[in-house]
């Protein structure tokens, strides 16, 4: 039995910070010892997993990818986390294929919208203020990097009640839904700079933070970080997600990320004993969330909301949250979105009509499902 066990996380204080600082805890705990590594924001969503899991016992992870692991058994299937009911918007739900759980709800995060208090500028309450000829009063920077902007369109998409997603055999998205959703998005791109289709959340948060120039996000997958004192040179914080003028509650795309452990960890009583302890509610709540961690945990989401450190994000966000929806997790989507995320800046920068990027997308989309 070894008592050194490896993982990798991803390069940010939200990824690395708080996994690093609770390893420590564990290791004074416990005597266990566990490094880190960490690896680009984008190999996140795009590395696969089976790779990773042959040089570590543990893959921090984000949930499209359950399906893969599935049908490579990459990881070890796991027993219930330790804190079973204590799931926020899905999260713990999400890491659940075929009815075998491949990761728990470390970190939670969906798509949400942030703004700088201090300026005290409008907020954009549904998606057709930001249609309007005076948009440009909320002063908004979107992340629209092709997978943003292609997260987005399932987050407009689902807002208008269309969850269950892809729609048919022959399209991803209804005809309806999809041309509203990419003419909202057009509006954005029209409301910012051209560099928006470079632009991260991490980048435009760290623009808003230390910029006067813009005064809100409408649509980013939200960060605890930039609301903590001192975090950067101004304090964001976050508000309910725009509605779609009359439909329900806003049904933001899940992010987040979960813990997974190694099918070839020497060690898996170990492992998975260190994966259930960081998702628990004391180590959530405590060493993970003091150490940037954004918890998964619904007890600490609701606990932190009355912390006027980091309020902004827990009480801001937590409505949205709890509507979050969950995305196609197939192993066919993957794939997809790599293609449609490689058609999304020609239809910002070269105008395409939206009729016509709406029937490349679902060309897309029966070219992959077909080959699965």
């Amino acid at each position: 039995m070894t008592h050194r066990l490896t993982g990798m996380t991803w390069d940010h204080p939200r990824g690395y910070d708080c996994v690093l600082a609770a390893s420590e805890s564990y290791r004074a705990e416990t005597g266990i010892e566990i490094t880190w590594d960490k690896r680009s924001l984008q190999a996140f969503a795009d590395a696969p997993i089976d790779d990773l899991a042959k040089s570590y016992d543990f893959i921090v992870l984000d949930h499209p990818h359950v399906g893969q692991i599935a049908e490579t058994n990459a990881l070890l299937p796991l027993p219930p986390p330790a804190s079973p009911d204590a799931s926020l918007g899905g999260s713990a739900e999400s890491y659940v294929w075929h009815s075998r759980r491949w990761a728990y709800a470390l970190d939670a995060a969906c798509q949400m919208a942030v703004y700088r208090p201090d300026l005290g500028s409008d907020l954009p309450l549904t998606w057709e203020a930001l249609m309007t000829e005076d948009a440009t009063r909320f002063r908004p920077l979107t992340p629209l990097l092709p997978v943003d902007a292609v997260d987005m369109l399932m987050t407009i998409v689902a807002s208008r009640g269309e969850v269950s997603l892809p729609v048919s055999d022959t399209a991803f998205v209804s005809s309806g839904n999809g041309l509203y959703a990419l003419e909202v998005m057009r509006a954005l791109y029209r409301l910012g700079p051209d560099e928006q289709i470079a632009m991260n959340p991490i980048k435009v948060l760290e623009t808003l933070s230390q910029s006067d120039d813009f005064a809100c996000s409408p649509c980013l997958f939200g960060y605890v970080n930039y609301v903590r004192p001192g975090f950067r040179a101004r304090r964001l914080a976050y508000f309910d997600l725009p509605r779609c003028e009359g439909c329900g509650p806003p049904r933001a795309i899940l992010g987040g990320a979960g813990i997974g452990v190694s099918a070839r960890t020497e060690d898996p009583e170990t492992a998975i004993a260190f994966a259930r302890w960081i998702t628990s509610e004391p180590v959530q709540s405590g060493v993970y969330l003091s150490n940037n961690g954004q918890p998964a945990n619904r007890g600490t989401w609701l606990a932190q909301g009355s912390n006027p450190e980091v309020a902004p994000f827990f009480e801001g966000g937590l409505h949205t949250m709890d509507n979050a929806w969950t995305r196609p997790r197939a192993p066919w989507f993957l794939d997809f979105i790599d293609d449609a995320c490689a058609i999304m800046p020609d239809f910002f920068r070269r105008a395409i009509a939206s009729e016509d990027f709406l029937n490349d997308l679902n060309r897309l989309y029966r070219h992959h499902r077909q080959r699965n």
